[in-house]
Parts: structure tokens; sequence; C-alpha cells
């Protein structure tokens, strides 16, 4: 996607040294543009857990390339084996709830597992890590594509007039390798001349939708307001929401969805207004394995500093400020699950379905339960 008129993945290796994995800072995003270098597992694991670097898709190839770094070490002394699986137990860890992360992971170890030269092992998972973002950045393609259409049933139904789409968080390029999973359908829909505008949640705590989103949408020029988390109802009331449109970090075969905390309150208010709710996910955020969101997703819970402190630009730098008493407990959960019954539908790389286990699994009938 655009940076200044400029084509960018949110993560590549660097094209001088292949032990190097470049990544767009996204702390510092809007104010600087800075690219980050990450040279071992550890670099890699800390670039997730302190959100370097966000987004299920991308850190799901992140992890990957951790591997990859993981694999470059395997050989010195150590028993490889042992040493890979520790190092994927390691990078799995670094953020819970997202399931990219664990299956990329895995995907990787199990390919070197199988790797019986470990002179190859290096090769062997830079050659998947490298597969695993083409592979993301073709399904949010086709995510695009499929939703796309549902962009243009809404512009048929107003004759033209702008389609209002609201969202949550930021499921955009940044946090999907390129052109993302929410923002797909609305990039597609702006290169075909539809008008478009979006509303953007802030999305506290960490303000990722005024940050990120809002900055992607700029350098796009794709027509977006920022507005306060729980404005949505407000806007859906009064017919200014047209379609919402999610992305999400693991959504069960029955169609359960965990998304950043607010989404489940933006579910109920559509539902409430008959305004139709999308998730738009690739095939790497369904977890076939487990059937109920609210008991079997494990929730991450973050720094309660994330809650008690905000972070903004201030004479040429970026300042965090408290902004309440200092001894108020804070809590802070990252996700919430959207019951399926509040989802329109799931817009994938395979096409849009219902959020039925039947309509999943006959979209994905090649995964078994």
């Amino acid at each position: 996607m655009l940076i200044d008129g400029k084509d960018y993945r949110s993560i590549w290796l660097d094209e001088h040294n292949n032990r190097i994995v470049k990544v767009i800072n996204q702390q510092k995003l809007p104010f600087f543009f800075e690219i980050k270098e990450l040279r071992s597992v550890d670099d890699v694991f800390h670039a997730i857990k302190d959100m370097t670097l966000r987004g299920a898709p991308l850190i799901g190839a992140a992890g990957a390339f951790g591997m990859y770094f993981a694999a470059l070490s395997a050989g010195s002394g150590t028993d490889p084996r042992e040493y890979l699986e520790n190092a994927a137990r390691y990078l799995i860890s670094s953020r819970p709830t997202a399931v990219n992360l664990s299956l990329s992971v895995s995907s990787v170890l199990k390919k070197l597992l199988r790797e019986p030269d470990t002179g190859l092992l290096a090769v062997t998972a830079l050659s998947e890590a490298v597969n695993i973002c083409s592979l993301e950045i073709e399904r949010c393609r086709r995510i695009g594509e499929y939703g796309l259409e549902v962009i243009e049933a809404v512009s048929r139904r107003k004759m033209g007039s702008t389609v209002n789409i609201l969202t949550h968080c930021n499921a955009g390029w940044l946090a999907c390798i390129d052109i993302g999973t929410a923002t797909a359908p609305i990039y597609l829909a702006g290169e075909k001349g539809i008008p478009l505008h979006v509303w953007v949640d802030e999305t506290r705590p960490l303000n990722q939708g005024a940050r990120l989103t809002a900055w992607e949408l700029g350098n796009q020029g794709i027509s977006y307001t920022i507005v306060p988390d729980n404005t949505g109802g407000h806007l859906m009331q009064h017919g200014m929401v047209d379609i919402v449109i999610v992305g999400s970090d693991r959504t069960t075969r029955t169609g359960d969805v965990a998304n950043k905390t607010g989404t489940y309150l933006k579910a109920l208010a559509a539902y409430d207004n008959n305004i139709p709710f999308y998730v738009a996910l690739p095939e790497t955020s369904f977890d076939f394995s487990i059937s109920d969101g609210l008991t079997e997703i494990e929730i991450e819970k973050r720094s309660p500093e994330e809650i008690t402190h905000v972070s903004g630009y201030s004479e040429g730098d970026i300042r965090d400020v408290r902004i309440c008493p200092f001894d108020a407990a804070a809590a802070n959960w990252g996700f919430d699950v959207t019951p399926a019954r509040l989802v329109t539908g799931l817009i994938t790389d395979k096409g849009i379905c219902r959020a039925t286990e039947s309509d999943i699994m006959r979209l994905f009938a090649d995964k078994s339960i």
C-alpha cells in the first residue's frame, strides 16, 4: 500500500541482507515513519509483545520469520529439535488470542522437524516464511474482491450516493502485510470510484483506529472521520452507517468472533438498528478446533498502563501522560467475543458465508474438526 506515493508492505526481508527482517514501527505512527530491523527470535518476540507490529495476519508472518531466526541458530551446539520447539513455544506465548501466530509458527516448525539436513534448516524456514506472507497477501486480495460485492450492493441501493462504513480498530494493511482484511473491500471500492466515507473508531486504549486506520485511509485517499468508540450506536440510530466491517483475531468454526475489545458493542448496536455487520477474515484467522468463543478463546489481558496513560504528539516527540488518579485500579482486556448470532456474514478468502458451523465448514470443507 502507499506511503507518500511509495508502495510498502508491513513486513519484508532486507534486500541486501537476508538475516534482517524489516517492519514498520506501528508504535511511532502516525507521527513518525520508522522502519525497525529484526535480527533474532528475541527481537520478533518483543516486537509482537510490545505491539511494534500487530494484527493477526502480520504477527503470524512475524512469528514465521522468528522461526527462521531460530533455524539460523539451531545447529550451534544444541539439539536442533529441542531448540526449535522451545523457540516455537516462546514465540507463540508473545500474544495468546490471535490464532494466526500459533498457526504460522507451527507450520514452520513442522517443516523444520521434517528436514533431515540441519544445514538446510534456515533455507527451509525462510522459504516457508516468505510463502506465508505471499499467501496472506493473496487471501486479503480475495477478501477485498468478495467484500467489494457487498459495498457495490449498498451503493446500488443508495443509487450511487456515499456509502458510509463503520470499522473498529485497525484491520488494514498495517495489520495484514498488504491491503488488509476489513479495509480490503474499502480500498478496492475506492479504486472503482465508489463514493465512500469511513467512520473510524478511535479504539481505546491504544487508539489503533485514530492512529493507524486514519493514517492508512488518508494515504489511500479515502474519506474518513474519527469518532469516539461509543459514538457508533448514535450514528447507527440516526441512519449515518450503512454497513459495519471489522476484522478478527480468532473465529470459531461456529462463527463466534474474537476481535479488539468493543467489537461486541458495535455488533449489538448494528443488530438493534438492522444494519449489516460483517467480519472480514482469512482462512488463517479461523480456529476450526473450537466451537464456543466465550469459553474456549483465551482473552489477552494487557498492562493497566495502557488504560491509565495515553500517548500523543507534543513538542516534536511522542509522550505518555496519565489521565486518571494515581491510585486508580485499571483492567485491560484486549479482546471481546461477538456471538455468531449478531454477525450478518463472514467475508473470507473463499467467499462470503453466514456465521454458522454448517456454512463455514461447507466453505472450508478441507478442514477437519
